[in-house]
C-alpha cells in the first residue's frame, strides 16, 4: 500500500506538469500582448519546477525515497582515524538536522583515546537512502594531527557504509537457526536503567558472519527489534548485489578503508579544499562541509550516475 500510494503521487505530480506547461503553451498561443507579463512570470516558475523534476527522475530508484541506515568505521590512522569517524558523525547530524530529518545512534564503539571506532544510525526522512547512498565509500582527511606531539600532518581513513531501511516491510524470511543473540550492558549513556541490566542486544547471522547490535533503547526488545531490522537491511543488500553483480545499486563493492579507495579527500592542511573524487566536484569551504552543507556533492554524484547509466 505504501508503494501503490508513492506510485500515485509521482503519477499526480508529473501528470500535473504537464498539464500546466500544456495550458502554457495554449495562452502563448492566444498571442494576447495583455498576458505576456504574466506569463514570462508562469514560465519563469515551471522552468525551476522542470529542474526540480529533472532531479527528482535522479532519485527514482526503487529505496531512494525511503529511510537509510548509516554505519561509520575507523579505518587506518588509529587515534586520528577515530576522531575523524568522529568528525563525520557529527557532519552527518548536522546534515541531517539541516533537511529536518530524525537520527537516531543505534549502536557507538567510542574510541581508546578518542573518538568512535564505529557508529550506526538511522536516518529518517524524505529520500533519506536516495541521498546518502552517494557517502557510502572511504573518506580521506589530511591535517596537522591533535594528538601528535610533533604537530606533524597526518592522513586518516574512515569507511561510510549506507543501507535502506525496510524496516518490517522487508520481503525476506531468517530462520531463527542462522542467528545467534547476545545481551550484554549497554556502554553508552542511557541512564541508570540501561547499564545496571543486560537491554544492549548484538545478533549474528551464523550463514554470513554479519553482527547487527543496538543498544540505544531503554528495552531490550526494543533494541532486538532495531538489531533485527539492521541485520535485514545488510542482508538484503547481500541478496541485491547478487542479483545486480554489475550495477551494485545499493552500496558497490566492499573496500578498506585505507591508501587508494578513497571517494572524497578533505583537505585542512597545506591548503583547504574537499573533493570528490568520482566526480570532480571540489569546494575551499572545509568548514561549511564539516557542518553539514553536503548537498552539492551529493547532487553532483547523482548527476554523475545517471550520466554513467545513460552512457
Amino acid at each position: 500500500m505504501q508503494r501503490l500510494a508513492a506510485l500515485q503521487d509521482d503519477v499526480q505530480y508529473w501528470t500535473g506538469l504537464r498539464q500546466d506547461i500544456q495550458d502554457t503553451q495554449e495562452f502563448f498561443a492566444l498571442d494576447d500582448a495583455d498576458l505576456f507579463a504574466e506569463l514570462e512570470q508562469t514560465t519563469s516558475k515551471l522552468e525551476n519546477e522542470v529542474t526540480r523534476a529533472e532531479f527528482r527522475l535522479l532519485l527514482s530508484g526503487p529505496y531512494d525515497r525511503g529511510d537509510a541506515i548509516l554505519a561509520i568505521h575507523a579505518g587506518a590512522g588509529g587515534t586520528d582515524s577515530q576522531d575523524w569517524a568522529n568528525m563525520l558523525l557529527r557532519m552527518f547530524l548536522r546534515w541531517a538536522e539541516r533537511r529536518g530529518f530524525k537520527a537516531d545512534i543505534l549502536d557507538i564503539m567510542e574510541g581508546e583515546g578518542a573518538g568512535i571506532k564505529s557508529v550506526t544510525v538511522n536516518v529518517r526522512g524524505r529520500f533519506g537512502y536516495g541521498y546518502l547512498r552517494s557517502e557510502r565509500g572511504v573518506h580521506r582527511l589530511v591535517r596537522l594531527s591533535p594528538f601528535d606531539a610533533a604537530h606533524r600532518r597526518h592522513t586518516s581513513f574512515a569507511l561510510v557504509e549506507v543501507w535502506p531501511d525496510l524496516g518490517d516491510e522487508a520481503p525476506l524470511v531468517i530462520d531463527p537457526n542462522d542467528l545467534q543473540i547476545d545481551t550484554y550492558r549497554a556502554s553508552s549513556a542511557g541512564g541508570q536503567h540501561v547499564q545496571k541490566n543486560e537491554t544492549a542486544v548484538r545478533i549474528t547471522h551464523l550463514p554470513t558472519g554479519i553482527v547487527s547490535s543496538c543498544e540505544n533503547e531503554r528495552s531490550q526488545t526494543q533494541n532486538r527489534e532495531i538489531a533485527m531490522r539492521v541485520l535485514k537491511a545488510r542482508l538484503m543488500q547481500l541478496e541485491e548485489e547478487k542479483r545486480r553483480q554489475k550495477l551494485d545499486e545499493l552500496k558497490g563493492e566492499h573496500v578498506d578503508a585505507g591508501w587508494g579507495n578513497q571517494i572524497r579527500s578533505y583537505v585542512l592542511h597545506p591548503y583547504q579544499m574537499v573533493k570528490d573524487h568520482r566526480t570532480d566536484h571540489e569546494t575551499g569551504n572545509v568548514q561549511a562541509i564539516l557542518d553539514g552543507d553536503l548537498d552539492a556533492f551529493m547532487e553532483a554524484y547523482l548527476h554523475h550516475t545517471m550520466n554513467e547509466h545513460q552512457d
